[in-house]
This record gives C-alpha cells, sequence and structure tokens, in this order.
C-alpha cells in the first residue's frame, strides 16, 4: 500500500487549522499542523513533506516572510495560500513570491482536496525532474570517464578496462544491480558476454546468444530497446546459475553506423522497482556512445569519434538539464511547455520547435506549443499515421535526418512547417505512463548535423514536462466538475 503523502498545515486560527486537517486526513493524507511560522520551520526540517498549506493569517506578516524561507530552502514544496476576501492583498504577495496557488475561505471540501492533490502530483513531477537531471549529471561523469579509457583502449589491458568500464557505467546511472556488455564473435552470429557486474559466474561461463534468440538476440538484429514485460522466461533460463531478484530487463543494441556490435544489459533496479522510459532512454545513450567509444579504441582516433571531450560539459546533458530546470522553475502549468521549449529552440538554433499531443475525440496531433512560431509557424493540426512524424508516433522511435525527404515515408505535407519547406528535422516520441502521446519535433537550420543522441536525451526530460502538463488538466477538469455541481446545487435550491 503507497505511503500517505505528508501535507503541512500553518495556520493561526484553530478552527480553520483543525477543519483544514480533519478534511486532508479524511482523504488520505498524512498531515501535520503548526500555527506560526517557529513552528513550521521547525517541523519542516527533514524536507520531507509533498505539500503546505500557509494561513494568510499569522501575526506581523508571517506568512510572507515564512512563504521566502520556504522558497530558498525548499524550492519544489508547493504551497497554498489560504485566505479571505479580506486578506487579497497578502494573497496577492504570496503570489509573487511564488506560492503555487491559493483558495479562499470558506473552504469547500471538495476543493480543497484537489488543490492538494494537484500540489502533490507538480511535487512528484519536479522530483522527477530533478532526479532526471542528476541522472544525467552521472551519465556525464561516467562518459568523461570512458572517453579517458578508450583513449588507453589501444592495447589489450585498455580494451578490458573500457569494457568493465562501459558494464559499470550501467549500473550506476541506471542503478542495475545486474549488468553485462556483450559483443558479436568474429562469426558475427553469437553474442558473447564481454563485461559484467553483479554476476556470480566469471565472464568466460556464460553461455553465447545467437542473435535473432531472446532478449538480448533481437535487440541486436531488430535495433530495438528491450524493455520489462519484454524479457521472457526463456532469458532466465538460458544460464541456470544465475537469479534474478525481479522480472525487470532494458537492452539496448551497439551500433556504429550501420555496422552492429552487441547490447548493453541491465537487470533487477535496486530498490526492487522497475525500469521506465526515463531508464531507457538513458540506457540507449549509453548504448549510442558505447559503440563510438569502442569502435574508436579498436584503432582509431578516439578523439575524432568521441562528442564529449574529457574533463569537459556534455552539450546533449547540459541540454536536457535546461529542459528539467525550466519544467521545475515553472510554476504556472500553462506557460510550462513554452519554458521546456525555449531551451531545446536555442541549443539546436532550430526555427519552430513544437510539441504535439494526441486529441482523443479526432485522433489527430495537436500542437500544445511551439517557440519561434511567430517567425516560422508550425502546423497547427497533423493527421495521424502519416509521414515521418506519424511514424515516431506509431512506433516510437525518433527520426533524426539532415535529409528527411530522402526517406521513403517523408509527406511534405505532414513533415514540414506550415511553410511546406524541407529541411532537418528532429522528431521523438513523447511517453505518459508507458503510452506515446504526442511528439516532440525541431527543424534546425540547413546543414545541421542532427544527432539521434540529442533525441534521446530530450525524449527523458520532455516526457516529464508533458506529464505535468496532462496532470494538471485532468486536475483542472475535476475541479470544473465540482464548481458545476456546486452551481447546479444552488440553482436547485433557489
Amino acid at each position: 500500500m503507497p505511503e500517505a503523502s505528508r501535507v503541512l498545515i500553518v495556520e493561526a486560527e484553530s478552527f480553520y487549522r483543525d477543519a483544514i486537517r480533519g478534511v486532508l486526513c479524511d482523504a488520505g493524507f498524512a498531515c501535520e499542523t503548526a500555527s506560526n511560522g517557529a513552528e513550521a520551520l521547525g517541523q519542516i526540517e527533514d524536507d520531507d513533506f509533498e505539500a503546505a498549506i500557509l494561513g494568510m493569517t499569522l501575526p506581523d506578516d508571517g506568512e510572507l516572510e515564512l512563504l521566502k524561507r520556504l522558497r530558498a530552502d525548499h524550492r519544489h514544496l508547493p504551497v497554498i495560500a489560504v485566505a479571505s476576501h479580506a486578506e487579497q492583498e497578502r494573497v496577492l504577495a504570496a503570489l509573487r513570491l511564488g506560492a503555487f496557488d491559493y483558495l479562499a475561505k470558506p473552504i469547500h471540501d471538495e476543493e480543497l482536496t484537489l488543490a492538494v492533490r494537484r500540489a502533490v502530483e507538480y511535487r512528484a513531477t519536479a522530483a522527477a525532474a530533478e532526479r532526471v537531471r542528476e541522472r544525467l549529471r552521472t551519465l556525464e561523469t561516467r562518459l568523461a570517464a570512458l572517453v579517458e579509457l578508450a583513449r588507453r583502449s589501444r592495447e589489450e589491458e585498455g580494451a578490458s578496462a573500457l569494457r568493465s568500464g562501459l558494464a559499470d557505467a550501467v549500473a550506476d546511472v541506471l542503478k542495475a544491480t545486474k549488468t553485462s556488455l556483450m559483443l558479436l564473435d568474429d562469426s558475427g552470429h553469437l553474442l558473447r558476454v564481454a563485461a559484467a557486474t553483479g554476476r556470480k559466474l566469471a565472464v568466460e561461463e556464460f553461455d553465447p546468444v545467437p542473435v535473432g534468440e531472446g532478449p538480448a538476440g533481437r535487440a541486436l538484429s531488430e535495433s530495438i530497446l528491450v524493455r520489462e514485460a519484454e524479457a521472457e522466461d526463456g532469458a532466465r533460463s538460458r544460464h541456470p546459475g544465475e537469479r534474478y531478484a525481479s522480472r525487470s530487463f532494458a537492452i539496448a543494441p551497439l551500433a556504429a553506423g550501420a555496422r552492429k556490435l552487441g547490447v548493453l544489459c541491465a537487470a533487477d533496479p535496486a530498490g526492487g522497482t522497475s525500469f521506465d522510459e526515463e531508464d531507457g532512454a538513458l540506457l540507449r545513450i549509453l548504448a549510442l556512445q558505447a559503440a563510438w567509444l569502442l569502435e574508436s579504441g579498436g584503432g582509431g582516433t578516439p578523439e575524432a569519434a568521441v562528442e564529449v571531450p574529457a574533463g569537459g560539459s556534455d552539450p546533449d546533458a547540459e541540454l536536457a538539464r535546461s529542459v528539467c530546470d525550466a519544467v521545475t522553475a515553472e510554476v504556472e502549468p500553462t506557460r510550462l511547455l513554452e519554458a521546456a521549449l525555449r531551451p531545446v529552440a536555442q541549443a539546436l538554433s532550430a526555427a519552430p520547435v513544437s510539441l504535439y499531443l494526441l486529441d482523443p475525440a479526432s485522433g489527430d496531433l495537436l500542437r500544445e506549443g511551439q517557440c519561434d512560431g511567430e517567425l516560422r509557424p508550425d502546423r497547427p493540426r497533423i493527421a495521424r499515421g502519416g509521414g515521418l512524424t506519424g511514424t515516431v508516433l506509431e512506433t516510437g522511435r525518433l527520426v533524426a535526418s539532415a535529409e528527411p525527404a530522402a526517406d521513403p515515408r517523408f509527406d511534405a505535407e505532414i513533415d514540414t512547417p506550415e511553410d511546406g519547406r524541407a529541411g532537418p528535422l528532429l522528431c521523438i516520441p513523447l511517453r505518459f505512463r508507458g503510452k506515446v502521446l504526442g511528439v516532440f519535433r525541431a527543424f534546425p537550420p540547413e546543414g545541421s548535423d542532427v544527432s539521434a543522441r540529442t533525441g534521446e536525451v530530450l525524449a527523458a526530460a520532455l516526457s516529464a514536462a508533458v506529464r505535468n502538463v496532462l496532470l494538471y488538466r485532468s486536475l483542472v477538469e475535476t475541479i470544473e466538475e465540482v464548481a458545476r455541481a456546486r452551481r447546479e446545487a444552488k440553482e436547485v435550491a433557489s
């Protein structure tokens, strides 16, 4: 049973404090109360609350001082201001200081519950974005270290260190208790384990996997990411000496251009959780970089092939962090998509960049947000199933092409902005609760090197923004239904 969300209630008037606590406890929240700012700060030291309710009645404008402290020290904690009509100036001041929402006294029970649920879900989304940002930092650090290993991998000892480093990187970034790097042997038909973590067997004791068989062989032959339920029992029974704590797998193919090299595998995430889309995107990024590192380490020039300079900054990770920062900094959900798209447009020098979500009524893609659309607007509606954009929606695989018009799936009426001018295209799927519900696409300038790796990084960050917007809309619809029911009840009573 999931743990109850914790809410802090700060209210000087005991009547409202107890009333709010009673309503929220009945709704399943775990509540703590405080009558002044000092008590509230003492309660919140552990930073374990998911929402706070702040009455605008504390002595000496104490609620505004408390709000300033909360925004400075606990910036992801959503604060809901509660005030009477006579206290609207204080409400405005609170909103200017970053309050998440406000409610007017007398408070309706269901409106209170819905507002707190929305705040808790916002906190969860902000925490998810922060988690993505932290994992991107880990990824960036790991990639820089792997580049150093690639520089030393021309000798056999260095090659072994690079392979072990890749398995370690997967374990660190995905928090997986078991990982492996499997490479094609000289025959080109068998995958053999080249490095592993968390295993009882030595590398040479693992059985080879035929290409096309089992999750690992299928991931390579079909160039797909295999995740979670797709990993059948057959994959487990291949190594009887191995025991898995969960059914959760993630396997990504390694390919340098058209040349297939092997797969990166992760199993049993720490904490008994399951691998999700975010994990899949991060593993894809690692696999893309790993392929080039392995090719470079084989005798080429690592400095030319590797995108991330040792000790330097990974531009894709920086871009994803910028998106995550925009998602967590923007309190107003209606402006969130525009805030998330702005750093992408700047980093890619793209115009337009846009985000589409499926319309349940028509099945078409409707444009929900765009950046630089004044100069070059994107299409407001796209018919489902056509062109490269439709392919991304249906398959869940991104498209990154400098010349999309050369692709037979290209449709000029779909895969171009409103002006119909074809050019480089980056189109990525957006997921919510395991389903592709929309796409993001950007049109960089002619001659741009459109990176699939950039798309993989953006997929996780932009999907977090979409989650926040969809949850917000769901709650707004519910609130509107409550308000409509109240109006109708009043009309009947009168």
